[in-house]
């Protein structure tokens, strides 16, 4: 990529040495089954960047001055499998860092190797997962590490919590756990799910975001748009409950695939990335 600088920040705020924050692009868009584009996501998001206001209102904060420091992209696209490989060997070897570790998509099975790294890391680890599908296929498409396969293996080895679900197979039925599962049917034009969903979070939380999430009016720009979804407002409120009640080890942004001169999702997603940078640092825990 060109630009491997977020927004316009000052050098003294992007060293690998400095910066309490990292972000590793991994653009993979091998296993996405409709509308493709997800591999194209990362570089919009940078172009992006600069464009945003640095001084966020709700926290008091300029969470840049923690330092960003951007990755090389992790390229590998042979196979799903060979992914989830070397998606898990780097996180690994990032997780020994000691700094806060965010990775963008790429299309939604470049999750499963990062969530498995942070399982091995952490006893008891949350998987909070705010997306419009269920992924929890054991195969698809001949993979176990096929995009609608995301969280079918955190689903058995962490304590994954859904919300924003709206959209599944029959085949993933036995897999999903309604007590912990907040449809986005049920929890529409509400707040009081979102006390219950926190409360069934161990402490330590990775936050998995498929921007499918969010309702196709907001955020078009994805591979499988779904009607209905959450808003803006909602997503943050939540997002900064869980921020201040429990300890985010780590997040990744998906499935963004941008549409060209459509750039109001493009800003969301850059938003919706440095405020989670936001509550992470500045929400009172």
């Amino acid at each position: 990529m060109k630009n491997r600088i977020f927004g316009d920040i000052d050098d003294k705020y992007i060293s690998l040495e400095e910066a309490e924050i990292v972000l590793q692009p991994i653009p993979y868009d091998g296993t996405s089954t409709w509308g493709k584009g997800a591999d194209k996501g990362f570089e919009v998001f940078m172009n992006t960047t600069p464009n945003l206001e640095f001084y966020d209102i709700e926290t008091d904060s300029e969470v840049y001055k923690k330092g960003i420091h951007i990755l090389p992209t992790i390229d590998e696209n042979r196979s799903p499998e060979q992914v989830y490989e070397a998606v898990y060997a780097k996180t690994k070897e990032l997780l020994k860092l000691n700094k806060f570790i965010t990775f963008f998509g790429g299309e939604h099975s470049v999750s499963i190797g990062a969530i498995e790294a942070y399982r091995k890391k952490y006893d008891n680890l949350t998987v909070l997962q705010l997306d419009a599908h269920s992924d929890l296929r054991p195969s698809y498409m001949g993979s176990a590490y096929n995009h609608a396969c995301a969280l079918h293996k955190a689903s058995k080895t962490t304590n994954l919590v859904q919300v924003g679900i709206r959209s599944m197979d029959v085949v993933e039925k036995p897999f999903i756990n309604k007590e912990k599962c907040f449809f986005a049917e049920n929890i529409y034009g509400t707040e009081e799910w979102m006390d219950k969903c926190i409360e069934l979070m161990t402490d330590d939380v990775y936050l998995t975001i498929d921007l499918d999430a969010f309702d196709p009016s907001i955020m078009p720009s994805t591979g499988t748009p779904e009607p209905g979804g959450l808003s803006w407002d909602t997503t943050i409120r939540f997002l900064k409950k869980v921020f201040e009640r429990k300890n985010v080890v780590g997040f990744d942004i998906v499935e963004f695939a941008p549409i060209d001169g459509l750039h109001a999702p493009d800003f969301l997603v850059a938003k919706l990335y440095y405020k989670l940078l936001s509550y992470k640092f500045f929400a009172k825990r």
